[in-house]
This record gives C-alpha cells, sequence and structure tokens, in this order.
C-alpha cells in the first residue's frame, strides 16, 4: 500500500487492511468456546440449584456462600457469557470488550467455584485464558457486516 502525503493515517480503513484466515477461525473458535462455557457455567448452575447435596461443601473457605446462591450466580452469568459469545461473531469493539469482560467474570467465578469442583473449575480458567487472547489478539480480523 503505497503512502502518499495526502493520506492521513487516521483514515486508515478496516476493509484495506488485510484479514488473516487463521485469525478469524480463533476468534471463531473463541466465540463457540465462550458459548460452551456459558453454558457449561449455566449447567453447573441447574446441577446446583436441583440437587444441594451433588459438591462437597468444604467447612473452611473463604468465599462461603450457599450453594443455592452458587447455582443462580453459576446459572445468571452463565447465560451472560454465551450471549457474549456469540455477539462475538458480529465482529464489533463492543462485542469484543464484553467477550473479554465477560471471560475474566468466568475466570473469577470459576476460581471462587475451585474448592466445589477444582478439575471443572481449572479447565473453565484454562478456555477463559485462550479466548482473552484470541479476542484481544486476532478480534478485529471478523468484519461485522
Amino acid at each position: 500500500m503505497v503512502h502518499d502525503s495526502k493520506t492521513s493515517t487516521s483514515n486508515y480503513d478496516r476493509s484495506t487492511r488485510e484479514h488473516s484466515e487463521g485469525a478469524v477461525g480463533v476468534t471463531v473458535l473463541a466465540g463457540t468456546l465462550m458459548i460452551m462455557t456459558g453454558i457449561f457455567h449455566a449447567f453447573q448452575g441447574f446441577v446446583a440449584l436441583l440437587n444441594d447435596t451433588f459438591y462437597i461443601v468444604l467447612p473452611e473457605y473463604v468465599l462461603q456462600f450457599d450453594i443455592t446462591t452458587w447455582g443462580w450466580i453459576h446459572l445468571i452469568l452463565g447465560v451472560l457469557v454465551a450471549l457474549a459469545g456469540g455477539a462475538l461473531f458480529r465482529g464489533a469493539v463492543w462485542a469484543r470488550t464484553v467477550a473479554v469482560i465477560m471471560a475474566c467474570v468466568s475466570m473469577i467465578l470459576s476460581f471462587a467455584w475451585m474448592p466445589f469442583y477444582p478439575l471443572w473449575s481449572l479447565t473453565i480458567i484454562a478456555l477463559d485464558v485462550f479466548i482473552i487472547w484470541a479476542v484481544t489478539v486476532h478480534g478485529r480480523d471478523i468484519v461485522a457486516d
């Protein structure tokens, strides 16, 4: 691309930039993982709401909530994470911002849930780290129509 003195860098258009198909694939994977992570959180919430004795409660944990409270937290935030993942497919900056925020919330929630289901919590945290990386590094390659 030739740059002349009349063309300002502030007029740089997204359509003139080359898009990487691999980067688009990574972002689509991140959106899909967000939807799956949200559904996983919602399932955790349903299990906690329907059967309080399924999860083992540790006696001396800093964040001591009732399992029913955790169930509602997981259910509501799981739906929000899944919706943010769906919005990510539009490629809008606001969708990427919401996706990063919701992935961070999901990580914090999974960390707090760790005493109840440690392996599952670590899995969700790892997925959230990948989502944040993919959205921040490659998220701009999805073009919103």
